[in-house]
C-alpha cells in the first residue's frame, strides 16, 4: 500500500474471488482498460489489477466462492491501529473471523464480521 492511499484512503485494497483466472483477467483488462498481470507467490497464481499510486485490486481464483455470498473482500485501512481495531470490532458487536496475520510484504490483515453481518478485512502496514 502506498503511503498515498495509508494516509488518505479507507478502502485500500480488493480480493475479487474468480472462477477462472484467465477469463477473469480478460473481461477486467478489457472493461477497465488497464493492464492486469498474472502473479505467482509460492505456487499461488493471481492477478493484480494495474493501480500505480490509487487503490488495487487482485483476482483470487476461488471457484466456489466467485458469484457467491460474500462476494468480493474489501480491505479497510486501520494502518498503525490493526489491534485496536479488532478490540473494537468486538467491543461494538462485530466478531474477527481470522485473527491478525501477516500477507506477505503487503503488510497484515485480519477478517472480521461488522455489526450488520457485513465481511471486511482490516488492513495495515505493520502488526501494530
Amino acid at each position: 500500500m502506498s503511503d498515498l492511499n495509508a494516509k488518505h484512503n479507507r478502502v485500500v485494497w480488493l480480493d475479487i474471488p474468480v472462477s477462472s483466472l484467465s477469463r477473469a483477467m480478460k473481461f477486467y483488462e478489457g472493461v477497465l482498460a488497464v493492464k492486469v498481470s498474472k502473479e505467482d507467490a509460492g505456487g499461488f497464481e493471481f492477478a493484480v489489477l494495474a493501480h500505480d499510486e490509487g487503490n488495487g485490486a487482485c483476482l483470487i481464483p476461488m471457484p466456489d466462492q466467485a458469484g457467491a455470498k460474500p462476494g468480493p473482500t474489501v480491505y479497510l485501512n486501520v494502518d498503525g491501529r490493526l489491534h485496536d481495531a479488532c478490540a473494537k470490532t468486538k467491543e461494538l458487536g462485530g466478531e474477527v473471523t481470522q485473527d491478525i496475520h501477516p500477507i506477505g510484504p503487503h503488510g497484515f490483515r485480519a477478517f472480521i464480521t461488522d455489526s450488520e453481518g457485513n465481511h471486511f478485512a482490516l488492513h495495515s502496514n505493520t502488526d501494530a
